[in-house]
């Protein structure tokens, strides 16, 4: 793929990693309750399960994208809709937002978190739809699928790992801030925006 679409890839990726979801949230319960070591242990699960997940989505995806225009404006109105559902969801469960039950856990240990973190990011249907939604912007079908997908795992999960480490480095040294109501609610509702935008984006997408 051309340097030009990578990088478009990598900075969008970027934006919708930093974005507050479930995800995000999880590796925050653990860096809160658990200490440092638990936290990285759950940020390198994280991106083992959206290795997972992102591999299987792309194994499907990849015939339908080079199957016909028709399939691809499908796919797309599909992915565009699902975004905006997200968003919209991220937005109506603000008022509510919490850390779940994570934070009354007891010690628990690294390899107990990495698998648990691993298993819940890669078997959560919400994942592999995400990816059948978000990646077919930046997939060229008249060239081979092969390198391009490599290239946008390889670059996502990269991504995911230092995004879910740095999230959880820095609820270890800022746990009082983050757990307060008005934080939590203030992110989820930041995140809901930035998905609906991104949806609004793939509505307007054309194949190439």
């Amino acid at each position: 793929m051309s340097f030009d679409l990578w990088l478009a890839f990598a900075a969008a990726s970027t934006v919708l990693l930093i974005i507050p979801g479930p995800t995000i949230l999880l590796v925050l319960s653990y860096a809160l309750t658990q200490g440092k070591r638990v936290a990285v242990a759950t940020a390198l699960g994280v991106a083992l399960g959206d290795l997972i997940a992102m591999s299987a989505s792309l194994l499907g995806l990849g015939a339908l994208v080079a199957a016909s225009a028709t399939a691809f404006v499908a796919l797309k109105w599909v992915g565009a809709v699902y975004l905006l559902y997200l968003g919209i969801k991220m937005l109506r469960s603000a008022p509510k937002a919490s850390l779940g039950d994570v934070t009354q856990m007891d010690h628990v240990s690294a390899t107990h978190v990495f698998g648990h973190a691993a298993l819940v990011t890669a078997l959560n249907p919400k994942s592999i739809g995400f990816f059948i939604a978000f990646v077919p912007q930046f997939i060229r079908p008249e060239t081979s699928l092969a390198p391009q997908f490599a290239a946008l795992i390889t670059t996502f999960v990269g991504l995911a790992a230092l995004n879910a480490l740095a999230y959880a480095l820095l609820a270890n040294k800022m746990r009082g801030r983050i757990q307060r109501p008005r934080v939590l609610r203030n992110l989820t509702r930041t995140g809901g925006v930035a998905l609906i935008g991104m949806g609004a984006l793939t509505a307007t997408l054309k194949r190439a």
